[in-house]
């Protein structure tokens, strides 16, 4: 019997490729990264699930998964900054002194 309580022990994933997250296109309103498929749809993986370290995107019309190249703690470094700067704008009028 198998005492480790890791769930991802006995899984293999196999991926069709391993491509970085800069070739992947990026649809702003959906939060989602699209890749082309070989069957002419496309893998696509969520901001969200690349924050939480998914780095597996899957194409919803086949069962070709691709691994996703990308450095999490970059990612989620930009993302807090952008959180940061929609949260606080930054003024755009100028006080003017006498």
């Amino acid at each position: 019997m198998n005492g480790s309580t890791n769930p991802c022990v006995g899984q293999m994933s196999i991926y069709h490729d391993e491509v970085e997250i800069e070739d992947f296109e990026y649809d702003e309103e959906n939060d989602t990264y699209y890749y082309p498929c070989p069957c002419g749809d496309r893998f696509e993986i969520s901001g969200t699930e690349l924050k939480a370290g998914k780095d597996a995107a899957e194409c919803p019309s086949c069962s070709l998964v691709v691994k996703v190249i990308y450095d999490i703690e970059k990612f989620r470094t930009e993302d807090k900054i952008k959180s940061e700067e929609e949260s606080h704008p930054k003024s755009t009028s100028s006080a003017v002194v006498n």
